[in-house]
């Protein structure tokens, strides 16, 4: 959780709402995986918006659900081949 550690070093109350935030929203994931639309990103994730500019991409596995990524939607995810 990078993200979150590089948001304490400036203002820890705003890192710990948004990782308060996350962990609500994905505890919903393992009932309710198709909760969030699929990715236009990556073919067979799916994307849940925690807040305007972060997303956690998440597959549905058979048992389970896989937490893939958690990026600034800024960011080029996945990234471009050879950069």
């Amino acid at each position: 959780m990078d993200i979150i550690d590089h948001i304490a070093e400036d203002n820890p109350d705003a890192a710990q709402s948004l990782m308060d935030e996350i962990e609500a929203k994905v505890s919903k994931l393992p009932d309710h995986p198709k909760l969030y639309k699929p990715s236009t990103r990556v073919k067979g994730m799916r994307e849940l918006v925690v807040t305007s500019n972060y997303i956690v991409l998440y597959r549905e596995e058979p048992h389970s659900v896989e937490i893939v990524n958690f990026i600034h939607a800024r960011r080029q995810w996945p990234p471009l081949k050879g950069a």
